[in-house]
């Protein structure tokens, strides 16, 4: 346990430099160190560190005791489990301060209601994780904090997802704003096969909710994460650990180690970039290429025709360059009386024709 005379206050500049959902790298990315540390705080240290020097927006942890999670009666083995991998409150302002000195976000799903009063000060959102979706008092409690919330749905059904979301936007009207509320396609198995995956699900939320709309992670590797960014996922997040290899707790064989979040950072940078602008229209390439007149077609006589002819359809074809008249007003050259002499495979112009 940290040293009592080290404890942390949250400063004002702690939470003056959030972004909204907006990564360094487009979605925003959230590495969870969640119970790798295993109750270790120098290892929840050097996770941290690592996490921050790879590229990620915010590193997020687990706030609890085993009390405050899982009866010692119904669980005894689960809660003896969660009192190891405790952390004290001194220890998490320390972790705080680590993020903040390096300029990225810390953030936790708390699932101890009594510690929100003295984390709250060093958060910006809150996650709610997948298995506190229905723990409606606890979500009460966040979301009187007034900050935004970003949800896991593992476990959920859409009946579920429907729920929460009422449930806190009933509770404050800024949850109907995707700023302050994001949900999480997300399935609760460690690891998950890929067709559990089932990151269509953003799709629905996207049409049923005024929300954010990201991917929590559960996979072995890399490739859903890249999907969901390729399909506009804006937030993802991921377990991370230093290594898997020589690890039992299972969190770590589905985490992504510091060499792996650099290398996905840069593939979210190309798909990104791939991804593009959803306004369509010619870009610069196109138009400094000259293409979008020689790929096109423009209308052409197939033979010299004398002032007075009346077009019709033999006496025309569509050849590139797109020069004169572009092919797409083909239809409305037949029929037209040339007000003066044309030359063979020469481009029209539409005062070559009588109004």
């Amino acid at each position: 346990m940290a040293n009592r005379e080290e404890k942390i206050e949250a400063q004002p500049e702690m939470l003056r430099d959030w972004r909204g959902w907006k990564g360094r790298s487009g979605p925003y990315l959230i590495a969870e160190i969640g119970g790798n540390h295993e109750g270790d705080f120098n290892s929840a240290l050097e996770l941290t560190r690592l996490a921050c020097n790879s590229g990620v927006d915010a590193v997020k942890y687990q706030i609890y005791t085993g009390d405050s999670l899982v009866s010692r009666v119904e669980s005894p083995d689960r809660h003896q489990h969660f009192q190891r991998f405790e952390l004290a409150r001194d220890q998490y302002s320390l972790l705080a301060k680590e993020c903040h000195e390096r300029d990225v976000t810390f953030c936790a799903s708390v699932w101890d209601p009594s510690a929100i009063e003295w984390v709250d000060p060093f958060l910006m959102f809150y996650k709610i994780g997948s298995g506190d979706l229905t723990a409606y008092p606890l979500l009460d409690r966040i979301a009187a904090t007034g900050k935004p919330i970003v949800v896991s749905t593992g476990l959920a059904t859409l009946k579920d997802v429907t729920g929460v979301v009422e449930r806190l936007q009933d509770r404050d009207v800024r949850y109907e704003n995707p700023e302050y509320l994001a949900l999480l396609q997300c399935t609760s198995m460690y690891p998950i096969p890929p067709e559990d995956a089932n990151l269509r699900v953003m799709d629905v939320f996207r049409q049923d909710f005024s929300a954010t709309v990201g991917y929590s992670d559960h996979t072995v590797g890399m490739e859903a994460l890249e999907v969901a960014v390729s399909m506009g996922a804006e937030i993802l997040e991921f377990h991370f650990t230093d290594q898997r290899e020589g690890r039992s707790f299972r969190d770590h064989q589905v985490s992504l180690t510091p060499d792996e979040v650099t290398a996905m950072v840069d593939k979210i940078g190309r798909i990104t970039t791939l991804r593009g602008r959803s306004h369509k229209e010619p870009v610069c390439s196109e138009i400094e290429s000259g293409h979008v007149s020689s790929f096109r077609r423009g209308v052409y006589p197939v033979r010299d025709l004398s002032e007075g002819t009346r077009l019709a359809e033999e006496d025309l074809t569509v050849l590139r360059p797109a020069h004169g008249i572009a092919a797409c007003d083909y239809d409305q050259l037949v029929g037209k009386k040339l007000r003066r002499s044309v030359k063979a495979l020469c481009p029209f112009d539409w005062d070559d024709f009588e109004r």
